[in-house]
């Protein structure tokens, strides 16, 4: 988009096209995630990225997006917030980055992060959500003294050999519908983990029960996103959550809400406010961090006490960094804003009615599923309740046709059906304007593709 909020056309992505070939030559896979490799949609090669600024990004090829990529998730602020940026260069500026020993920021920061999420009574940083996740599955098995852990497929909990199972699998490998088999995410996954794992469908509140009812007693942790955020947004069906809050409690098992993506997103408290519901342990990160590496599992004060007394190590040299921490004061600091949460859900809500009602009134069938700031667009033929409904009913297909239509008008989200679109506080009421625009103005091509 042009700054006169007319549609841009794109222009020729040649830089981007260099610099990959370039860092093919340097960079195993030329990406440093497999979220930006061509194998993950962005095909034939990612957009390499100049700069950001609050609701856009703009590319080495001088292309300018409104951008609900919003780097994944963490950028719930917008692209460099003043606030963030500037508590940052005042910490390193002033007092340093990394010493191996606390500072009181993070107290305040405990603090904050307690008085915003109902589960969390005690809190221990880290720097990532795989590292958080990591140690709550360890946490859960030593509290318990149990070994198995209930986890569902589709879902993503880090890249952690004990949890990197069934994220995505093929549904001709993953047994049957009523008792989904172990599948690694990819080789090098050592033979015998499945052995811990107890893989489930989710929205499946009666194969959960039974689960439970059978295998209660060897079972550490369940282990979900509250919200199924990592094979597009499913919502969870009415008193699915509820029901798994009290089989874990009745079988005195540790209930394990993964809210790196719903974290202080879908409200302060994240999904676990927003249903009404406290899991024993919260992993947090994303979000609260503007735009920085941090993450933060925090739980029942007598669970994380086997950190207090050193029967579970939680170690990082960079956990409680100056850096990180810095900036997460500063973005809770906004987002503890009295009523600042209404004005996001608006914007997200009236993108969400137009993408809906545009896409309606040419006939291209399509559900918006989400809740505020996080959503999906699914061009399906069924509601989707799990990731099986996903694999056999999303069209992946239309939604790349949508994707290559809307980027080329400079709206950018992930090019996968399997990711979500976010909506930050940067986002303003122009930006959704322009984005129902380029919308419009895609229609046309959309349904002669989709023919």
């Amino acid at each position: 988009m042009r700054a006169d909020n007319e549609a841009a056309a794109l222009k020729p992505t040649v830089e981007s096209a260099r610099l990959f070939a370039q860092a093919q030559a340097v960079i195993a896979s030329g990406v440093n995630s497999t979220a930006r490799a061509p194998f993950s949609g962005w095909s034939p090669y990612p957009l390499f990225v100049d700069h950001g600024t609050g609701s856009r990004i703009f590319d080495v090829d001088g292309n300018q997006f409104i951008d609900y990529l919003l780097g994944l998730g963490p950028m719930l602020l917008g692209h460099r917030p003043e606030q963030v940026t500037n508590a940052v260069v005042d910490f390193i500026r002033q007092r340093g980055t990394v010493f191996a020993l606390p500072v009181a920021d993070e107290i305040e920061l405990a603090r904050k992060i307690i008085a915003a999420v109902p589960g969390v009574e005690q809190v221990h940083l880290a720097n990532t959500g795989t590292e958080a996740v990591l140690y709550a599955v360890r946490l859960a098995r030593a509290y318990t003294r149990r070994t198995k852990i209930v986890r569902f497929e589709g879902m993503y909990h880090g890249f952690s050999d004990a949890v990197y199972w069934s994220k995505h699998p093929p549904l001709e490998k993953a047994g049957p519908d009523s008792q989904p088999t172990p599948i690694p995410q990819g080789p090098g996954l050592p033979e015998g983990l499945e052995e811990s794992l107890i893989i489930l469908q989710w929205n499946d509140g009666e194969a959960l029960e039974r689960t439970v009812r059978e295998r209660g007693e060897e079972i550490a942790a369940v282990i979900t996103e509250p919200i199924m955020c990592n094979t597009g947004c499913i919502l969870p069906v009415p008193g699915y959550l509820r029901l798994m809050r009290q089989l874990t409690q009745q079988f005195g098992i540790v209930l394990i809400f993964d809210e790196v993506i719903t974290g202080f997103r879908v409200s302060l408290g994240g999904a676990q406010q927003y249903y009404g519901l406290t899991p024993d342990l919260t992993v947090m990160a994303k979000g609260f961090g503007g735009g920085f590496p941090i993450a933060a599992l925090g739980g029942k004060k007598e669970i994380m006490q086997l950190v207090a007394d050193g029967a579970v190590s939680m170690a990082g040299t960079y956990s409680g960094n100056g850096i990180a921490v810095s900036a997460a004061n500063a973005t809770l600091d906004f987002l503890m804003t009295p009523g600042i949460y209404q004005g996001l859900f608006d914007k997200s809500e009236r993108l969400m009615r137009g993408v809906r009602e545009r896409l309606g009134s040419v006939g291209i069938e399509a559900s918006i599923v989400g809740i505020g700031p996080l959503f999906q667009v699914w061009f399906a033929d069924s509601p989707i309740r799990n990731y099986r409904d996903a694999v056999r009913h999303a069209r992946r297909d239309r939604f790349r046709i949508w994707w290559e239509e809307m980027v080329k008008r400079g709206v950018l989200f992930h090019p996968d059906a399997f990711e979500n679109l976010f909506v930050s506080f940067a986002h303003s009421d122009i930006d959704i304007e322009c984005t129902l625009r380029a919308l419009e103005d895609a229609l046309p091509e959309m349904r002669h593709r989709l023919q």
